[in-house]
């Protein structure tokens, strides 16, 4: 019998991500937003972004926001955690 095992949290998913661990988190939540409303306001977050991780919660990967941040120079990683999408987003 496999041992059963936790969902996994956002704090778990910060420990195992590549995104700076010392950085203040600033949380974004878009999943009630229209397209293009959550890419739209995603980057408005990230132009005052200071040092920081940004944390989006989405209903779905934003793979619109991908080549944008590339372009930027962000760095990034996105996991499903407890039925929504999370992206970390930070300077790199």
């Amino acid at each position: 019998m496999a041992a059963k095992t936790d969902p996994p949290t956002l704090s778990a998913f910060l420990e195992r991500s590549n995104a700076p661990t010392d950085s203040s988190l600033d949380r974004l939540d878009v999943a009630d937003l229209p397209p293009p409303q959550p890419l739209t306001k995603t980057l408005e977050h990230l132009a005052d972004l200071d040092g920081g991780v940004l944390v989006q919660f989405n209903d779905r990967a934003p793979k619109h926001l991908y080549p944008k941040l590339n372009e930027r120079g962000f760095r990034y990683e996105t996991e499903e955690i407890a039925g929504r999408i999370v992206t970390l987003i930070w300077r790199g």
